[in-house]
């Protein structure tokens, strides 16, 4: 009986401890919800102070505040930190707002952010500036990007589609309003094709029409093309796509200058306006061309295709220059995207604003997406692991970036969403010839309903 006593003395407090860490690697967001928070909040509140002023965040108090310390307590007057707001957790980790003293910068604060994760027993610490003087840390208790799964409030709209989760937990949305054009690098097996298939089963649930350019024989786009208004296979089929898709452009320029009263022979680089100052029932919907492997539009080996592909990547570029004001949106993928490709290359890329890039064989691919944006995510580009597929950094013009994670969804459920949503796509009279063939789902034969019996006399 004493054995058995000992035995659970030992055992239960045993069995805990290989519970919780258990825990901590398989189901992180229990174990914060469940241990890691309490723990973290009370490290915060017990060592706030000291670590502010370990950090250097700490300030002179002002001379009234002194003298009334010196009048009442006769004690020491110790610097103060900023003041502290309320805490407020997350399924995630924490927030918390902070007042910055006179003389104190939001850049102050975050370069102590790696102090803070150590002290305060997180995996991250981030800082975002609210307003002047009020800054908000965001404490990460585990690994958001090891195990994706998208935040509960996302708020989408048209052509803004979460696609992604940060680093910091929030919700990375593709905002074609804001980004009109993006490219999206990554080597065989990074995770392009799951960032593309994400982006694409979210547009496909709004009134957006969807154009693809898959040349490796469709095997990439084929699959939604329940939902794709116009698909091209290959170099021939894109050949013959790009111009409707010019022409179509220029038709929306003069629906807006017939709208505006302007003169028909006005050049198109003189108006400054968009098909979103049209009214909504004269508005055209908007076009989203997805490119793969923009590369074999390139790739040429005969004088003939060379003709083909200076005109096609004459049309890509007008398409990205004009096309935003006309709702015509670019999303190009590949592996890879420099001047070695040809002419034209290099002037196609300066158009496409936004960068995704995955993991990538060299560093010179990194450059490429990254390089003449935001120099510091080249590094970040280089160190994405084999084993983290979807694992990306996104950057933009501001010179800002971020690592993101697209979250797994399987070929089946995204091309599912495709074929339920195939009523959604808008009719574009110029894009019925390419719209592709999709066979029709067989129905089972489920029989009589009542077994057949003999007539008998």
């Amino acid at each position: 009986m004493t054995d058995l006593v000992t035995l659970a003395e030992l055992g239960g407090p045993l069995a805990a401890i290989g519970g919780a860490a258990y825990a901590r690697h398989a189901y992180p967001a229990v174990y914060w919800s469940t241990i890691g928070l309490p723990v973290s909040v009370t490290r915060l509140l017990a060592s706030y102070t000291s670590t502010m002023d370990a950090c250097g965040l700490t300030v002179a108090p002002p001379r009234w505040r002194a003298l009334a310390v010196r009048a009442t307590t006769r004690r020491e007057v110790r610097p103060v930190p900023p003041r502290r707001g309320l805490i407020r957790p997350t399924s995630t980790g924490l927030r918390v707002r902070l007042r910055l003293a006179p003389g104190q910068e939001p850049a102050d604060v975050a370069a102590s952010a790696e102090r803070l994760r150590h002290a305060w027993g997180v995996h991250a610490v981030y800082v975002r500036d609210v307003k002047p003087g009020v800054v908000e840390l965001r404490l990460v208790g585990f690994d958001v990007l090891r195990k994706v799964r998208m935040p509960r409030r996302t708020v989408g709209d048209l052509l803004r589609v979460p696609v992604a989760v940060r680093e910091d937990a929030t919700a990375f949305v593709r905002d074609y309003r804001a980004v009109p054009h993006e490219l999206v690098l990554g080597a065989t097996l990074s995770g392009k094709s799951m960032y593309l298939r994400n982006l694409l089963t979210k547009l496909a649930a709004q009134p957006v029409v969807l154009v693809g350019i898959d040349c490796k024989r469709g095997v990439e786009l084929a699959p939604f093309a329940a939902r794709l208004s116009a698909l091209a296979t290959d170099p021939d089929q894109a050949a013959e796509l790009l111009p409707v898709l010019v022409k179509e452009m220029e038709d929306r320029y003069d629906l807006i200058k017939a709208r505006q009263g302007i003169v028909p022979g006005t050049p198109e680089e003189l108006i400054t306006s968009d098909i979103w100052g049209l009214p909504e029932d004269e508005r055209p919907a908007p076009i989203v061309l997805f490119i793969d492997e923009v590369a074999e539009l390139f790739l040429v080996a005969t004088r003939k295709e060379e003709e083909r592909r200076d005109e096609m990547v004459t049309q890509l570029i007008r398409l990205a220059q004009l096309g935003r004001a006309a709702g015509i949106y670019l999303e190009v993928c590949g592996q890879r995207f420099g001047a070695e490709l040809g002419k034209g290359a290099t002037m196609l890329r300066a158009q496409l604003t936004g960068r995704v890039c995955h993991r990538v064989n060299d560093e010179a691919s990194a450059k490429m997406a990254l390089g003449d944006i935001a120099p510091e995510a080249v590094h970040a580009a280089c160190a994405i692991a084999a084993e983290l597929p979807g694992l990306a950094v996104v950057g933009d013009t501001s010179g800002g970036w971020s690592r993101i994670r697209t979250p797994y969804l399987s070929l089946a459920d995204a091309a599912a969403t495709c074929r339920a949503t195939t009523h959604l796509a808008p009719d574009v009279p110029a894009l019925t010839p390419f719209r592709p063939y999709v066979p029709p789902v067989p129905v089972e034969d489920s029989g009589p309903v009542v077994t057949p019996e003999p007539v008998t006399e």
